[in-house]
């Protein structure tokens, strides 16, 4: 990626993503930006490949490696996120697409709020890029576990990728205690648990120690 001719030299990372060029058809600014995103389809985009993106773990969007500073900036780029059948993340519009790196999740829930309780509940989670999802079905809760410290972390599905994976957030340990502290025993695959409920479907967070009778 090159910078437009006549442009002004960047001060931050910020600007350096406003003059970012693919083949001399990236858009060059934040409304350039949006107008591809809503342009009829019906071509395919160009591919532009790598482009110098990484998404790290805790949420934060660097280009050629500083942080992109303008959250509006951030949520436009989040905007065009997409998932291919091979698992990789793009920036795609109806114009151009490439190839980006994320870390772990692309977004991270950062505040949970809730309605009602026991099986009427609905919980509602908030992004770092100020997406908010409704758990349940469309938008399930899953929770992995490392292979080598059994610490848990938990995800949500905020909308669905091209293929077999999905564009989740990854929710903050202040988010997760919140929920535990929501949770109630269950049953879920003949095991005992602890989990939320929320548009009546019920979602483990974790399974409870065994009792000896």
């Amino acid at each position: 990626m090159s910078s437009g001719a006549g442009s002004v030299t960047p001060r931050n990372a910020s600007e350096k993503v406003g003059t970012a060029r693919c083949g001399g058809v990236m858009p060059s600014t934040g409304q350039d930006w949006d107008k591809a995103a809503h342009r009829p389809k019906g071509r395919t985009p160009v591919d532009c490949g790598n482009l110098p993106f990484l998404i790290r773990r805790d949420g934060t969007w660097l280009y050629r490696g500083s942080p992109i500073g303008r959250k509006s900036m951030v949520c436009l780029f989040a905007s065009v996120l997409k998932r291919d059948d091979d698992g990789d993340y793009l920036l795609e519009t109806p114009v151009e697409r490439g190839r980006i790196e994320v870390e772990d999740a692309p977004f991270v829930a950062v505040e949970l709020d809730w309605h009602g309780e026991g099986r009427d509940q609905v919980l509602y989670l908030r992004t770092n890029v100020d997406e908010t999802v409704a758990v349940g079905a469309e938008h399930p809760l899953r929770v992995a576990h490392d292979l080598l410290t059994c610490e848990p972390t938990p995800y949500v599905l905020v909308r669905p990728g091209q293929g077999l994976f999905p564009i989740e957030a990854r929710i903050s340990r202040a988010v997760y205690y919140e929920l535990v502290a929501l949770a109630e025993p269950g049953v879920q695959f003949g095991k005992r648990v602890l989990g939320v409920w929320s548009q009546g479907a019920f979602f483990s967070l974790g399974e409870l120690a065994q009792t000896v009778d």
